[in-house]
C-alpha cells in the first residue's frame, strides 16, 4: 500500500509560532474539522537520504524526493555503483554511493516531501505526532519549519476519531542545529517519545547526542555506518540503561528462530553443548550483523569469550564452553552479485558439533539469497548433516519501525541487552 499524504498541503510558520499553532489545532474549537488528537506517542525522524538526494541531483533519479526506499530508488543507486566503479558489494543506498554521486554533474530540483508522507504501517498506529529531520545537501539552505495535521486513512481503519499531525525541520546542518530549541515544547512529557535514526550512525554526532537523551527510546541500524563504532554506540547505550532497538537485530529473527526450530528435536538438543565450530559468512565488509548473530548464540550457550583478532577478510575468535573446552569461531565476508540495501547481511551459518562419544554434527544455514558452497566444504563426510534455508524477510525499514513501535517496550529487549556488549568485544 502507497503512503498517504497529509490532509492538508504543509503550512510554513516560524520555529516560535509552531507550538502554538498545533495547540489550537488539537483545541476544542477545532476537533470538529481535524478529529481529536491521537494520546499515543511521538517519534521524531532523523532522515537525511543522501543518496536520494543527490540521485535526483544529477539527473539519475526523478523526485519528489520522499525518504522511502522505492524500487526506483535502489535501481538507480545500483546502477551508480557500477558507473562510480565501486565495489559490486556496495549497498545501493550506502555512503560511498551518495559521495560518489556527489562527484556527477547535475542540477536538477525536484520538490522535498519528507515527512509529509505517512507510511500506513506508522499510521495504523495512530502516532500524535511524526517530527521530520530533513538535512539538504544544499549547504546555506536556512530552516524552514512545515506543519500539518493528518488522519489514518479508513481503509486502515482510521477516519477522524484519532489523528495527528507532522512537523518537519528543513535545512542544512548548521539551520537544524541552531533549530533544536523547537523540539522540547513538542514532545510532551506525557507521552512516550521514540527517535528514529534513518541514517548513518557516523553522522552529525553532536545532534545525535541531543536528540537521543534518555527517556527518549532509540531505534538505531547497525548496519548503517562504521561496524565499531555502530557497535559500541549499542554497547553503550543498553548498558547506560535506555531503551535501544536495532533494526540491524530485528532482520536476524528468522535466522534466530530457523536456528532454534533445528535444535528442538530431543534427539538433536544435546548437541549443542559439543560445539566446537562456528562459522559464519555475511555480505561484504560490514560484520555487525553476523557479530551480533554469534554474540546471541555464544550468550544463550554460556561461552565465555576467550580473545578475538582481525583476519584476512575477516574475523577469528575463540570462546570456552561451561565445559572448558574451545570452540573456534570465524566470520568472513564473501562478495555477492547483488547486495541487500543493509550492508552486511547474513549469507549463512555452520555449527559443527563433536560429542567425544557419538557421531558427529553439522548444521548448516543458508540465505535464500545465496548458497553456502564455502561452508559446505571441507571434512564432513562423518557428520550427520542438517542444512535449511532462512526465509528472507522483504520488509521496509517503517514496517520493520512498526513492529517496534507496535510492542510498545519502554526497555532494550533482553536478548539484544546480552548480545550487544559481547558483539562489541568480538570487535575490538
Amino acid at each position: 500500500m502507497s503512503p498517504q499524504l497529509t490532509l492538508q498541503t504543509p503550512l510554513e510558520l516560524a520555529p516560535s509560532e509552531v507550538p502554538t499553532y498545533l495547540e489550537q489545532l488539537w483545541s476544542t474549537e477545532q476537533q470538529g474539522n481535524t478529529g481529536s488528537g491521537a494520546n499515543t506517542f511521538c517519534l521524531l525522524i532523523w532522515q537525511p537520504t543522501w543518496a536520494e538526494q543527490q540521485l535526483v541531483r544529477s539527473g539519475r533519479l526523478q523526485g519528489p524526493i520522499t525518504g522511502q526506499q522505492t524500487d526506483e530508488l535502489i535501481a538507480a543507486g545500483r546502477q551508480a555503483v557500477s558507473d562510480a566503479n565501486l565495489p559490486h558489494s556496495t549497498p545501493p543506498l550506502s555512503d560511498d554511493v551518495s559521495s560518489a554521486v556527489s562527484r556527477f554533474e547535475g542540477d536538477h530540483n525536484a520538490e522535498d516531501l519528507r515527512g509529509q508522507y505517512i507510511d500506513p504501517a506508522l499510521s495504523a498506529l495512530m502516532p500524535r505526532r511524526l517530527i521530520t529531520l530533513a538535512p539538504t545537501i544544499d549547504a546555506g539552505h536556512s530552516l524552514e519549519t512545515l506543519v500539518a495535521a493528518y488522519c489514518p486513512l479508513p481503509e486502515e481503519g482510521g477516519g477522524t476519531t484519532a489523528c495527528g499531525d507532522v512537523v518537519v525541520l528543513r535545512g542544512d546542518d548548521t539551520a537544524l542545529q541552531d533549530g533544536m530549541g523547537i523540539l522540547e515544547p513538542l514532545l510532551p512529557p506525557s507521552m512516550p517519545a521514540w527517535v528514529w535514526w534513518n541514517g548513518s550512525l557516523d553522522e552529525s554526532p553532536k545532534l545525535m547526542e541531543r536528540l537521543t537523551r534518555s527517556p527518549r527510546r532509540l531505534i538505531i541500524d547497525t548496519s548503517v555506518g562504521d561496524p565499531h563504532h555502530c557497535l559500541e554506540l549499542l554497547r553503550s547505550r543498553v548498558e547506560a540503561g535506555q531503551a535501544v532497538n536495532d533494526l540491524n537485530w530485528l532482520r536476524l529473527r528468522s535466522w534466530r528462530e530457523t536456528l532454534a526450530m533445528v535444535f528442538d528435536p530431543p534427539e538433536r538438543r544435546d548437541a549443542l553443548s559439543h560445539v566446537t565450530q562456528m562459522d559464519i559468512d555475511v555480505e561484504g565488509h560490514h560484520p555487525a550483523q553476523g557479530l551480533l548473530l554469534a554474540a546471541w548464540i555464544a550468550d544463550r550457550l554460556s561461552w565465555e569469550l576467550v580473545g578475538s583478532e582481525a583476519i584476512e577478510n575477516g574475523i577469528a575468535a575463540r570462546f570456552n564452553r561451561p565445559d572448558g573446552t574451545e570452540v573456534g569461531f570465524r566470520l568472513m565476508s564473501v562478495p555477492v552479485g547483488q547486495p541487500s540495501v543493509h550492508a552486511g547481511q547474513m549469507v549463512g551459518l555452520r555449527l559443527i558439533s563433536q560429542p567425544e562419544n557419538g557421531q558427529g554434527v553439522c548444521v548448516i544455514l543458508c540465505a535464500e539469497s545465496g548458497g553456502c558452497m564455502r561452508l559446505e566444504a571441507g571434512g564432513m563426510a562423518s557428520m550427520e548433516l542438517h542444512e535449511d534455508v532462512v526465509p528472507v524477510q522483504h520488509a521496509s525499514p517503517e514496517m520493520d519501525v512498526a513492529r517496534l513501535l507496535g510492542g510498545g517496550h519502554d526497555s532494550t529487549t533482553p536478548l539484544l541487552a546480552a548480545a550487544a556488549p559481547l558483539a562489541a568485544r568480538l570487535l575490538t
